[in-house]
């Protein structure tokens, strides 16, 4: 069988992934991508690079990919609807395809109030749903957005989505989920777990309607680096749910890095197990160096 990247091929072969973010830097260094990446080489089977995250400008997704290109290590790019509208997000997809990126997860994207350009327009042309079909559309069918057809070679690119299990209606998640994966999504990365249990109910609606046959399914790992990371994340970042007793964990530390690492290499343990999963996503946020570390004690690096 044909594959469009080596994510595609290991998740269909039923192995167990790992992927890990790469965050750009806030300028044109293309250093900072490559140190970043030589930390964790060997530590994933791809990495994602994301677009402006929280609405921060950033180097570009496509460039950070390319850079890891060049390093012979396979990209993820994320593409958000928020800076540009289906003329430039299409555009931006023939060019990564043309580079060689094989991976693209379509997110919506963080609203620009909460970056360091509040008075920025945003775009919000289309949303991630529509996105993941125009694609599959322009890859599959050969068409763009507008119904014209491709004159030259489709993107062959493996298609992939965010999901958040905690996001309020709980009860709405398993159908937002449903139509991600009817627009085009073949893997699907999660929010950053820290409630296992409320975590656990969400994959068992998941199971029941038969998505996890469907779709990947990576779940988010970020771990906790001090108790002030903690409040942010359990007070402050919607769509996030840090209990209690992890939050009295971490206060109650007297190492709270230790802490959060322990609590990360738990909850990897516990995805590990739990049907439907096909693999984790790790977001270090600025704490790339303790990946490798984090995948060999949870026994991961032998799937790598």
């Amino acid at each position: 069988m044909s594959y469009r990247s080596n994510l595609e091929k290991i998740l269909s072969e039923g192995r167990f992934v790992v992927t890990a973010e790469i965050g750009p830097p806030k300028g044109s260094d293309a250093k900072k991508i490559r140190d970043k990446a030589e930390i964790v080489r060997g530590s994933a089977n791809a990495f994602n690079i994301t677009d402006n995250q929280t609405a921060v400008v950033r180097m570009s997704s496509l460039a950070g990919c390319v850079i890891l290109l060049q390093m012979d290590l396979e990209p993820i790019m994320q593409m958000t609807c928020r800076d540009r509208n289906r003329i430039g997000l299409q555009s931006d997809v023939l060019g990564a395809a043309a580079l060689g990126v094989r991976n693209i997860l379509c997110l919506t994207g963080d609203h620009q109030s909460f970056g360091n350009h509040p008075a920025a327009k945003g775009v919000f042309d289309v949303d991630s749903i529509q996105l993941l079909q125009i694609i599959k559309n322009m890859r599959d069918a050969g068409v763009f957005q507008s119904g014209d057809p491709l004159l030259a070679e489709r993107p062959s690119v493996f298609l992939g989505a965010a999901a958040n299990p905690y996001a309020d209606p709980f009860e709405i998640q398993v159908d937002l989920l449903r139509k991600k994966i009817d627009a085009g999504a073949e893997f699907i990365q999660t929010q950053s777990v820290y409630n296992v249990e409320k975590f656990a109910r969400w994959m068992d609606d998941v199971q029941s309607q038969g998505l996890d046959k469907k779709v990947h399914i990576l779940a988010g790992i970020t771990p906790l680096k001090s108790v002030r990371m903690t409040e942010r994340m359990k007070f402050h970042v919607p769509g996030t749910d840090v209990p209690d007793v992890v939050y009295q964990r971490m206060k109650n530390a007297s190492d709270p890095a230790k802490e959060g690492y322990t609590i990360a290499l738990e909850t990897i343990r516990e995805l590990k197990i739990l049907p439907g999963i096909h693999g984790i996503h790790i977001t270090a946020l600025f704490w790339e160096e303790i990946i490798p570390a984090l995948v060999k004690d949870a026994g991961l690096f032998h799937q790598i």
